[in-house]
């Protein structure tokens, strides 16, 4: 069993940062993308970025393309999600996802592992 646990929400104010980080264990993560999804009061979860844990490969959903990056660490065993120019309505609960398989897939939806989420909150 893939175990995924996040770190690394809070609040902070509009135009400021965070990086949430995402460490995996359980499996070798070569043939695995991994990724974030974020889910706000009274709304569906939603795509946020994925990355290839072999290639490299990135993905991010239009509304954090140029503020979000996503990495993964040399070991591939942990992602990153650095969070800048945040917006009130980047305000969600944020999980972990990995799939065996592409980013394609991942950004689908059709998750196989989720970690527990952890809240980002911007206000001010």
């Amino acid at each position: 069993q893939l175990q995924l646990v996040e770190s690394g929400g809070g609040s902070v104010q509009p135009g400021g940062s965070l990086r949430l980080s995402c460490a995996a264990s359980g499996f070798t993560l070569d043939d695995f993308a991994m990724g974030w999804f974020r889910q706000a009061p009274g709304k569906e979860r939603e795509f946020v970025a994925a990355i290839t844990m072999s290639r490299g490969s990135t993905y991010y959903a239009d509304a954090v393309k140029g503020r979000f990056t996503i990495s993964r660490d040399n070991a591939q065993t942990t992602v990153y999600l650095q969070m800048n120019a945040l917006k009130p309505e980047d305000t969600a609960v944020y999980y972990c996802a990995a799939v065996y398989g592409s980013g394609d897939r991942l950004r689908s939806g059709e998750i196989d592992f989720w970690g527990q989420g952890t809240q980002v909150t911007v206000s001010s």
